[in-house]
C-alpha cells in the first residue's frame, strides 16, 4: 500500500511538472534556443575571439531582391491550433505516464548492476559524414564562403521573421517539416499574446563543417555563432516576461541544411519558375508555396539549400 501511494505521488508530481513546463515555456530567438539560463554542450569556447570586421550584422539583406518568392505560411495555419496544442499536451502526458509506470515496474523486478559501464549513444552531427571540403567532388562549384554568407543572412532574416511572428519571408529557406515546427511555435506566441524581440543581431561566424547524404538528400552541417539581445514582452501590457533588454547573449548553433542529391551549384542562381497546375499562373518559388492567384498550395522538389534542423549548442550571457 505504501509503495503504491509513493508511486501515485511521483506520478502526480511529474504530471504537474509537465503541465507547468508546457504552460510556462519560453519562446526565445528563432527556434527557442535562447533562454534565461546559460548552457553549454562543449560547442562554446569562451576564450574564442571574433573579428567584428568579418561579421554579418542585422543590416544584411541577402535574398532581399528575391521578392517574387511566395511564402506558404497562411496555407499551414488554421483555427484548430489551440485544440491541437492541448490534444498534443494530453497525449504527451499519457505517454509519459505509461513510460513512468513501465520504468517503475522494471526497477521493481530487475537489478541494476552498478559496475556496468554506460554507453554514450549521443551523436554529434558535426562528426557525422565527411569534411565539407570533400563535397566539391560532388559539386565542383560549391563555395564554402558563399554558403556561409547565405546562411548568415538567412539567420538574420529568420530572427526578424520570428519577432514579426510571420515566417513567410523565410519560407523558401525552410524544409516543410521544419517550417511546420516553427509555425507551431509562432502560433503559440500569437495565442499567448507575446512577442519575442531579438535585437542587435550580429552573426560572428559561420563554419560549414561536414556533409552527408541521406534519403536522397545532401546535407551540410554548419556551426553558427552569433550575438543577440533577446527578451519577450506581453503584447497587451508590455510587461517583461523573460530575457533582458540590455544583456547580450553569445549563441552557438548547429545548422543542418539540405537539398536534393545531384543538384550542383551554378553561376545562374536565379529563381526556379514553375506554373501553378490549378490556374496556370507563373510562380517563382523554391519549395512549398501558396499561389497568390488561386490560393492553391504547390510543392516542388527542393532545388536549393534549406534549413532542415537546428540544434542549440551553447549560450553565454554577458
Amino acid at each position: 500500500m505504501k509503495n503504491k501511494f509513493k508511486h501515485n505521488i511521483v506520478c502526480a508530481f511529474l504530471i504537474c511538472f509537465i503541465i507547468s513546463a508546457f504552460a510556462f515555456r519560453g519562446f526565445a530567438d528563432f527556434g527557442s534556443f535562447s533562454g534565461d539560463s546559460d548552457y553549454s554542450s562543449g560547442g562554446w569556447d569562451s576564450g574564442s575571439s571574433y573579428d567584428s570586421g568579418s561579421s554579418w550584422d542585422s543590416d544584411s539583406s541577402w535574398g532581399s531582391s528575391s521578392g517574387t518568392y511566395y511564402g506558404g505560411s497562411s496555407g499551414y495555419s488554421n483555427d484548430s491550433d489551440g485544440f491541437d496544442g492541448l490534444f498534443s499536451t494530453i497525449v504527451t502526458i499519457i505517454i509519459i505516464i505509461i513510460i513512468i509506470n513501465t520504468l517503475l515496474q522494471f526497477f521493481r523486478t530487475s537489478r541494476i548492476h552498478a559496475n556496468k559501464t554506460p554507453v554514450n549513444t549521443t551523436v554529434n552531427r558535426t562528426t557525422k559524414g565527411l569534411p565539407v571540403s570533400e563535397y566539391k567532388k560532388l559539386d565542383p562549384g560549391f563555395d564554402s564562403s558563399a554558403f556561409a554568407s547565405k546562411l548568415s543572412n538567412i539567420y538574420v532574416q529568420a530572427q526578424h521573421a520570428w519577432q514579426d511572428k510571420d515566417l513567410s519571408p523565410v519560407r523558401p529557406y525552410l524544409t516543410d517539416t521544419f517550417y511546420a515546427q516553427m509555425e507551431r511555435e509562432v502560433n503559440a506566441l500569437k495565442r499567448n499574446n507575446q512577442t519575442n524581440y531579438v535585437e542587435r543581431i550580429a552573426v560572428l561566424s559561420v563554419e560549414p563543417k561536414t556533409y552527408y547524404q541521406e534519403n536522397g538528400m545532401d546535407h551540410i552541417v554548419s556551426i553558427v555563432k552569433s550575438r543577440i539581445v533577446d527578451y519577450t514582452l506581453d503584447d497587451a501590457t508590455g510587461a517583461l516576461i523573460s530575457g533582458d533588454k540590455k544583456k547580450e547573449k553569445f549563441m552557438t548553433y548547429e545548422y543542418d541544411l539540405c537539398r536534393k542529391s545531384g543538384i550542383v551549384t551554378r553561376k545562374d542562381t536565379g529563381l526556379k519558375t514553375v506554373v501553378c497546375p490549378h490556374c496556370g499562373a507563373p510562380l517563382d518559388i523554391n519549395q512549398t508555396a501558396l499561389c497568390p492567384y488561386c490560393g492553391s498550395v504547390i510543392t516542388i522538389d527542393n532545388e536549393d539549400w534549406a534549413i532542415d534542423s537546428i540544434k542549440g549548442l551553447s549560450q553565454q550571457t554577458v
